[in-house]
């Protein structure tokens, strides 16, 4: 499902070998970590080969489900990596929660230097982020905020993708490389409209509904009172079964929705971030 280009195996050899000598070159690292594919495959390869002097620090928040940082914990602990929690709350930051294109720049900054207090602690003087070289394609306001606080991103310096980075995952035995690519809560939230709690859980509840239904990659946008759901195509066609509409429809209009769509373009990452484009155009 998630492995489709052919690849070959010398570049991706390269590519792991480049990481081992770039972290090794840092003697000791933090990493904002989410326990996604990506944080957890450079969290393993750091572990690997720094030993002990890594530490994986994730933050709590309401923008994120807490089934994730529970998978993040246990992924921690099979890895082997020292993992810490902190607490972070980005709903109480103004700029964040009015909701603007810039809005993941005040989120990023905010955790870097949350981050950045935990390093200092353990004498650390680099900090990692799991970017990878496939976000340089999108609107990525987060990246200013770790260019700011001189946060590296290996997995960009290396020119990992996320097709790349799946298939070095189960090559060196990470549930993970099979894992639906992750984003926050707040991504489901048209800009300019304010992000509240409310909102961030009702979309984790519609998502939560979806994956229990067998549907894989799922987002649930949040549309004022309509839910735009998103689908990979190949998921898709269980929807010709009324019942299963039906079903749907009942339990998104139980959370709190009045009207649910199917976006017949599916899943893709970024999508709201298709009108900042189209008004650059």
């Amino acid at each position: 499902m998630f492995l489709n280009e052919p690849i070959s195996s010398e570049i991706l050899e390269v590519k792991l070998i480049n990481l081992k000598e770039m972290l090794h070159s840092l003697n000791s690292v933090c990493i904002a970590y989410s326990g996604g594919v990506d944080s957890t495959f450079l969290a393993k390869v750091a572990k690997d080969v720094l030993k002990e002097n890594v530490v994986a620090i994730t933050a709590t928040s309401p923008i994120y489900p807490l089934s994730e940082l529970e998978e993040a914990k246990a992924l921690a602990e099979m890895i082997g990596v020292k993992h810490l929690i902190i607490e972070s709350n980005e709903l109480e930051i103004p700029e964040f929660s009015q909701n603007k294109t810039d809005r993941c720049y005040y989120c990023k900054r905010g955790l870097f230097e949350k981050v950045e207090k935990e390093a200092k602690k353990y004498l650390i003087h680099h900090i990692a982020d799991g970017s990878n070289y496939d976000d340089l394609k999108d609107h990525r306001p987060g990246r200013r905020a770790a260019k700011e606080r001189d946060v590296l991103s290996p997995l960009v310096e290396t020119e990992l993708t996320k097709e790349e980075i799946r298939l070095l995952s189960r090559r060196i035995g990470l549930p993970t490389w099979k894992k639906p690519s992750l984003a926050c809560l707040a991504s489901r939230i048209p800009y300019y409209e304010e992000i509240t709690e409310e909102k961030l859980r009702r979309v984790e509840n519609a998502e939560r509904v979806l994956r229990g239904m067998g549907f894989t990659q799922v987002r649930v946008r949040h549309h004022k009172q309509m839910a735009r759901v998103e689908l990979i195509p190949e998921e898709m066609s269980p929807l010709s079964d009324s019942l299963l509409r039906v079903k749907i429809h009942a339990a998104l209009k139980g959370l709190g929705f009045d009207y649910i769509t199917l976006d017949l373009l599916g899943y893709r990452t970024g999508s709201m971030n298709e009108v900042i484009q189209e008004n650059a155009d």
